[in-house]
């Protein structure tokens, strides 16, 4: 568990007392015990209140919240408040500022303001850390600590460039290594001196969202900006280790934000912790996906879901409420995927600045009279009760889906060949195609052993990092079923292309050859035609975005392309290698084709769903000691009714009994424990 001190699913949120008067916390602590709130988020940006100039800190204030959430039972997740550095310091240290993209130096303002690089931020940052963990070191309330908040945002000042100098220094140690794996010799781009190297912006290399001349430059400063971020927090991390070395700490990363390699920051967080936004017409096998990769991030680690709205959120265009049992819902999907935590953003609705229209567990009316306030407490009390039975369980999957976020970056950067390429929609079909069929999956990075799994999904492998495809061809070898797809294997992870032939390293595996690469028109389609029935792929299906035109070296053909010149050319081929499958999809399916596809592979290793799929009803399974917890979300606005076998059990929420089968309302949930 997270700590031991609170041994149950944690139940809380953000919570800034500091902007009201006393009488107002008073309530808020009466409020607090209503809803079955154990945990609160304090000092989230509070750095201005605890540090008027250089020399002068006052931590009264945040004495008394800690001590009076603790009087009234509730515990401290104590943030360190550095996600927005106060005023005196912008007008007085004028490096903590950031440039931005197009070359502007901002003022004060805003939140994730401050330069990574800045000397100033990371001194300040570090020692205010410091004195927070010195102070609280022995408080009873504190289980863990939270390091700035949601950090992100690239900066282009000239300490950046500079340090985006010395970081190319240590990666390469030479100019002649670094034009080499930079291709510098296109335009004329040689550099003969460290300090001719600039940062890629508007002004150099740059123009809007991915686009670049120099991909090996832009792929390398997005590293650098997230390895510099990442040293903020790890200075951080280790001031308040040093008085507190059993605390966990964590960081509340964003889920599919891309600037950063959550992979390469997992390394760093004793738990990770995300903020879950989706709107109400995101796609739930969406979210499911990235609680997965969140619970991915530390090989299936229980997460911490650190925010979400009670009801609406301020920042998207369209702020809709939550509608009655979404809530409920959403929080137990967090929970079915690995969530050992529920915690909102915000306890108490702000009274003014941007998030005021934000929601919260207590509105602004300041009573329990409100429909969401009576179903957080509804949930509250439910989770006090399942919690000595779901804490600490796992997710286990023998299905994985690789994601790599600089393999994101470089596939997203690339000159061609089609702008509709999107990493993560590629990725989120693959994902979809397992979750309508109740097919558990971990997503994983390239780092990740691979001898756990019996089938391993990687689409757009884009990028094969040094050593990958080795690590791949002994997974198959061994008797491991593989799959990759259309633009994989084409560069290394420099994004200079592998010659030879594609797809590169995986050439031998795959048992193919991708002569050409065809970017669809959005209205244009082409057909995959199966050349015999296998399991329930049969006939045609429409495929679009890209088609690789490839020649079997090896592979047998499964399917063939049916229509423009390459008709009969293979879409589909399937590669024996040692023991094991390496299968080869050349172009972007609908998504029929995938579901069946993905079943068979499923059913020829074993996999099997624990239950028949019903269309808007998602499944987890948590384990732990011979142990399972089955969960049943009904996403649906009408009830569902789900076939469950001879399984005799009930629901755990509400003690109801179930045999064979069970009907959901819509949007209701039902946990059953299953032998």
């Amino acid at each position: 568990m997270i700590n031991e001190k609170l041994p149950k699913i944690w139940y809380g949120g953000d919570y800034n007392p500091e902007q009201w008067d006393k009488e107002v916390m008073n309530e808020d602590m009466r409020m607090f015990k209503l809803a079955g709130i154990d945990v609160a988020t304090v000092n989230v940006f509070s750095w201005a209140r605890q540090q008027k100039n250089e020399d002068t800190y006052d931590f009264s204030w945040l004495d008394e919240i800690i001590d009076k959430l603790y009087e009234n039972g509730t515990y401290v997740c104590l943030a360190t408040s550095t996600g927005a550095h106060p005023a005196w310091m912008a007008h007085k240290y004028p490096d903590v500022l950031r440039v931005d993209f197009h070359g502007r130096k901002r003022k004060f303002g805003g939140r994730h303001n401050s330069c990574p690089n800045s000397p100033t931020y990371r001194k300040y940052s570090t020692l205010l850390a410091d004195k927070l963990a010195e102070r609280y070191k022995d408080h009873p309330a504190i289980l863990i600590w939270h390091v700035s908040n949601e950090y992100g945002g690239y900066c282009y000042c000239d300490q950046c460039e500079d340090g985006f100098r010395k970081w190319l220094q240590e990666r390469y140690t030479t100019l002649e290594t670094l034009n080499k794996v930079w291709n510098t010799s296109f335009w004329g781009h040689t550099f003969y001196e460290w300090e001719e190297i600039v940062s890629p912006n508007a002004l150099s290399e740059e123009w809007g969202v991915d686009n670049t001349n120099f991909q090996g430059i832009s792929l390398d400063y997005r590293r650098f900006m997230s390895d510099s971020m990442l040293e903020c927090y790890k200075l951080e991390y280790n001031a308040i280790k040093k008085h507190t070395p059993d605390l966990p700490i964590t960081t509340n990363l964003m889920g599919l934000y891309k600037e950063l390699d959550y992979f390469k920051w997992a390394k760093y967080l004793d738990v990770i912790s995300w903020d879950n936004y989706p709107s109400l017409d995101t796609p739930i096998s969406l979210t499911a996906m990235t609680h997965d990769l969140m619970r991915g991030l530390k090989q299936g680690q229980p997460f911490m879901l650190m925010e979400q709205t009670p009801s609406q959120q301020n920042w998207q265009p369209y702020n809709s409420l939550k509608r009655p049992g979404v809530m409920k819902l959403w929080s137990y999907q967090a929970v079915a995927r690995g969530a050992d935590t529920v915690m909102f953003f915000q306890l108490r609705r702000s009274v003014g600045a941007c998030e005021k229209y934000h929601g919260a567990v207590i509105e602004h009316v300041g009573h329990e009279h409100t429909r969401v306030f009576r179903e957080c407490a509804e949930l509250g009390t439910e989770l006090h009760k399942l919690s000595d039975k779901l804490l600490d369980t796992r997710v286990e999957a023998k299905v994985a889906i690789v994601f790599d976020w600089e393999n994101r970056w470089a596939v997203e950067l690339s000159s061609g060949p089609t702008v509709a390429l999107k990493y993560v929609d590629e990725v989120h079909k693959y994902y979809d195609a397992l979750f309508q069929q109740n097919i558990q999956v971990d997503m994983i990075g390239v780092d990740a052993e691979l001898s756990g799994y019996d089938i391993v999904i990687a689409p757009v492998l884009y990028m094969i990092k040094q050593g990958y495809a080795k690590r791949v061809e002994d997974f198959v070898h061994a008797g491991g079923t593989f799959l990759t797809t259309f633009f994989s294997g084409i560069v290394n992870e420099n994004d200079i292309v592998t010659l030879g032939g594609y797809p590169g390293e995986l050439r031998k595996l795959l048992g193919i050859w991708a002569e050409e690469i065809d970017a669809l028109f959005p209205d244009k389609r082409n057909q995959i035609v199966m050349s015999e029935q296998w399991g329930e792929l049969e006939g045609e299906y429409q495929c679009g975005v890209l088609c690789d035109i490839i020649h079997s070296e090896g592979a047998e053909i499964k399917a063939v392309y049916g229509s423009d010149f390459y008709t009969g050319m293979p879409a589909l081929t399937v590669n024996t290698f040692g023991s094991g499958q390496a299968w080869y999809v050349a172009t972007s399916p609908e998504p029929s084709f995938l579901q069946g596809l993905l079943r068979q592979l499923c059913q020829d290793k074993g996999i099997i769903a624990p239950i028949a799929a019903v269309p808007g009803v998602e499944l987890s399974i948590r384990s732990k000691n011979m142990e399972n917890y089955l969960f049943l979300l009904n996403h649906n606005e009408h009830e569902a009714t789900v076939e469950i076998g001879n399984l005799r059990t009930s629901n755990l929420i509400t003690d109801q009994k179930i045999e064979n089968t069970v009907t959901l309302p819509a949007k209701g949930v039902v946990i059953m424990k299953k032998h």
